[in-house]
């Protein structure tokens, strides 16, 4: 390393620049506390080095090096010489793709480039992934290839952080593959894999801080394949749909899609039934304080939305049925809890027509919960603040069905009788999540991205290492970091989930209560913290950073509590709605008689409210 040193050029960290380029003016020997440095401004720093200071430096790349389109042909591979690496191709080059090996690099330019038509896509058809420049159709064409020549199944991970724009990609490998492996006899499967993107991002996508077009759920797409390697068929699964977002948004940011789409389209005549207006007047539509997208025609994507699913024979008689529950968690969410009755809110009427339930039972179990006991049922009126999170429970329960209801009438679109000889999977989910307040959707989010870490460094990492050392390659052993201590604060016995379980359970538990059971448990671990100033927040050091987490409301969207007298209510829903919501008819009879129990003073059999809806 002396010798290396000597009057020679690295990264320092900083503050602003996060890496800045330094050379060394002076010898350095082993030992010195001392690197004497001249920055590229020309100005002189003595920078400390030794155990208690700054470690040694990362060494910089020779300039003839630098702009390579694989990373691996650096002769340092270290976070500031990739980072400039990737810098200097993106601002000198125009070049938003790199490789890394096998994994393709890929930065947001935050505008649409003219780099995915179908003379690109043939262009790559064909070619070998380092003939070429980097390109996602690169990769998409290497997975096609390889399912073909090895016949072995194949999988495209698309991973990163929030905003870094996964979605889009995984859309272009679709493309890809639609282009490449469509049939000449039979265009409309590819045209339908297709046309379930524009779909899934209006239920799915919502406006974030971080991206207007943010998908807040995980996606694993199956495209299915003939011998003849001709699309056939696909099949989606997906994960953790991000429920809390359908009742609350943070400012600056948007509910799904879909509702906004939907009120912008609120004039048309076959909407004039569902008493929809801007979305400033729902409130839960109008929470973030900004309806709008900059660039985005709401009632356009509508347009586009409406196209898909007739596209994908979803009957219009579905469609307006859809269209309905949206319209009614938007009135249910602007139904007011009261103390004292005030005349009868058209939101609740709105409600109760839309799907089509009994108004005076909706009344009373919106304020009411049920009790069982071994001997006897009670009813017990709800304060207002339970009312109102028992409200939200349900629009997040009648938003979540429907979501599942649509992707299970996408996979029957997609769905093919053929024989699938093989398939290729495009995984797209949730990138690591670090925002100024981090919750419950956070913390599932970024455990998520902490197991696919470890994916990604035992399949990269440990298995390809150990393929060398079996066919005997010399080879030095590359260190890793191994995030399994992380991963085992989160899911182990008594780690984070463990207690959070524990403390649901407990009668009177409480967000305060399950904090302090963290601290007292985890406070020696290496990937946890207690903020200094906070007795109701977490730190947990993830592989990608350092994230603070608010104890407020975990418990609660953990529990995720639906009452089951309100769904029995929907389940004797009168119409449509109830084919879409799986629910089956079975009426609730409510009874009138004060509990003779004194111990269970203050619980009733009666169906007159002390709270009231207006």
């Amino acid at each position: 390393h002396q010798q290396n040193l000597d009057f020679t050029r690295v990264w320092i960290p900083d503050p602003e620049e996060v890496w800045k380029g330094a050379e060394i003016i002076k010898d350095y020997k082993e030992g010195d506390p001392v690197l004497h440095l001249k920055l590229e401004d020309e100005t002189t720093l003595e920078y400390q080095v030794g155990p208690n200071q700054n470690p040694l430096p990362f060494l910089r790349n020779p300039d003839i090096l630098v702009g390579e389109n694989d990373l691996t042909a650096l002769s340092y591979l270290h976070e500031p010489a990739v980072l400039h690496n990737l810098r200097v191709r993106f601002l000198e080059s125009n070049h938003i793709y790199t490789y890394c090996g096998i994994v393709l690099v890929a930065i947001n330019p935050y505008e649409p480039l003219q780099i995915y038509g179908e003379e690109v896509i043939n262009a790559y058809s064909g070619q070998n992934m380092g003939d070429m420049d980097p390109h996602i159709f690169a990769v998409a064409e290497e997975a096609y290839k390889q399912m073909a020549r090895d016949e072995r199944n194949q999988s495209i991970i698309v991973s990163g952080e929030s905003g870094a724009g996964k979605t889009v990609s995984a859309k272009y490998a679709m493309r890809f593959f639609a282009t490449v492996g469509g049939s000449s006899t039979d265009t409309s499967v590819e045209e339908k894999v297709l046309a379930s993107s524009p779909i899934m991002e209006a239920i799915g996508n919502a406006k974030t801080t971080r991206n207007d077009n943010s998908s807040r759920f995980g996606k694993y797409i199956q495209i299915g394949f003939s011998r003849h390697y001709h699309i056939i068929g696909a099949n989606m699964r997906t994960y953790l749909l991000e429920k809390s977002r359908v009742v609350f948004q943070a400012e600056e940011e948007r509910n799904y899609h879909i509702f906004y789409q939907l009120c912008a389209s609120a004039s048309l005549p076959e909407f004039q039934d569902l008493g929809l207006t801007s979305a400033e007047d729902f409130t839960y539509t109008s929470l973030g304080e900004n309806i709008f997208i900059e660039g985005v025609n709401d009632a356009e994507d509508f347009c586009k939305t409406r196209e898909a699913f007739t596209l994908l024979g979803i009957k219009d008689s579905s469609q307006s049925s859809i269209f309905r529950i949206v319209a009614s968690i938007l009135h249910l969410g602007n139904i007011q809890i009261c103390s004292e009755r005030d005349g009868e809110s058209c939101h609740i009427l709105s409600f109760c027509k839309l799907l089509g339930v009994e108004l005076q039972q909706m009344e009373h179990w919106l304020c009411h919960r049920k009790l069982v006991t071994a001997s006897e049922t009670y009813v017990k009126s709800m304060g207002a603040k339970q009312a109102v999170n028992a409200r939200d429970a349900l629009a997040k329960h009648i938003y979540a069905r429907l979501f599942d209801w649509i992707v299970e009438h996408i996979n029957k679109a997609l769905h093919t009788s053929s024989k699938q000889h093989s398939f290729i999977g495009v995984l797209d989910i949730y990138g690591f999540e670090t925002f100024e307040v981090n919750s419950f959707e956070q913390f599932c989010i970024n455990y998520a991205n902490e197991k696919l870490q470890q994916q990604f460094n035992s399949h990269v990492f440990k298995l390809e290492q150990e393929e060398y050392m079996k066919e005997l390659i010399p080879w030095t052993l590359i260190d890793f970091h191994d995030n399994q201590p992380c991963i085992d604060l989160i899911e182990a016995r008594l780690g984070i989930l463990d207690l959070l379980d524990e403390e649901c359970k407990v009668p009177k538990g409480t967000d305060q209560n399950w904090a302090q059971k963290l601290y007292k448990q985890h406070s020696n671990s290496a990937h946890f913290q207690k903020p200094r100033m906070s007795n109701i927040s977490f730190i947990v050091i993830h592989f990608a950073d350092k994230v603070e987490y608010q104890c407020d409301g975990f418990l609660e969207k953990n529990r995720d509590t639906v009452y089951e007298e309100q769904i029995n209510i929907l389940k004797a829903s009168q119409v449509g709605t109830r084919i879409l919501l799986s629910f089956h008819s079975d009426e609730e009879q409510i009874c009138c008689e004060e509990s003779p129990n004194p111990n269970m003073k203050g619980w009733n059999r009666c169906s007159s409210p002390s709270w009231w809806i207006s």
